[in-house]
């Protein structure tokens, strides 16, 4: 059995990938989501909630799970690719899902920086969720879920992601990180994003006709990608069994 573990992002927690857990797959694959620390798990206690501090703890799960393979939604690409840097990471493969390659990539993330308190963030960033999600039960379900998260670690980890993106490339530290597959819809990316795919060799498998969470409104595809996507890399076979 191949195991992938699940990360999501920025503000969501495992609940997204409930889906996959359901998914018809023509071989085993165990996908084990996890919460990381303020979305679902606890707060971390006496640091702040950074991308360096998230990383640890996915690296540790990764440890505990006996997997070299994640799958990173959004800003978790970014998690994941610190986390593979870290001395002696049995990551071996990041699956990044739609993650982030430009700074124009931190749609949500970002936004963190615009604002000196988690209240303040909270209290601007839910109503904006809110009416996108009037029409769209994707964004309401992810509102729901942001409702659930720690403030605090809601803002640092969006402020510590902005940082992050002025000071590096999201998607050249990605590759530089360890083997990646990019799974994605064009229509989700923006312009720019699209543009560094075109010029950077990223191995790619595209989803057709999926919102910015299709773990939630189409798990086949996702898991059937997925699938595609290990048998591409030489994981599908079972020799990533602990």
């Amino acid at each position: 059995m191949t195991r992938v573990l699940c990360i999501a992002g920025f503000g969501d927690d495992s609940s997204m990938f409930d889906g996959l857990a359901r998914a018809n797959l023509p071989s085993q694959i165990d996908f084990i989501a996890i919460d990381l620390p303020g979305f679902g798990a606890p707060p971390l206690t006496g640091e702040p909630t950074t991308l360096a501090a998230v990383a640890k703890f996915v690296d540790d799960a990764c440890r505990k799970h006996r997997t070299q393979i994640i799958l990173a939604h959004s800003v978790a690409s970014i998690i994941a690719s610190v986390a593979a840097r870290r001395e002696g990471s049995p990551i071996e493969l990041i699956l990044s899902l739609e993650g982030n390659l430009t700074p124009e990539d931190a749609y949500f993330s970002g936004k963190a920086a615009q604002y000196d308190t988690p209240t303040e963030f909270r209290d601007a960033f839910l109503p904006k969720l809110a009416k996108k999600g009037e029409d769209d039960p994707i964004i309401d379900r992810y509102r729901r879920v942001v409702e659930r998260a720690d403030p605090t670690a809601l803002w640092q980890l969006g402020r510590d992601a902005h940082r992050f993106s002025q000071e590096h490339e999201p998607g050249v530290h990605l590759m530089q990180s360890t083997r990646t597959v990019y799974l994605y819809n064009p229509d989700n990316l923006p312009a720019v994003s699209l543009q560094w795919l075109e010029n950077n060799p990223i191995a790619r498998l595209e989803l057709t006709g999926v919102s910015h969470w299709p773990s939630v409104d189409n798990p086949d595809l996702l898991a059937t990608t997925i699938h595609s996507a290990l048998i591409q890399e030489g994981y599908a076979d079972g020799s990533v069994e602990g």
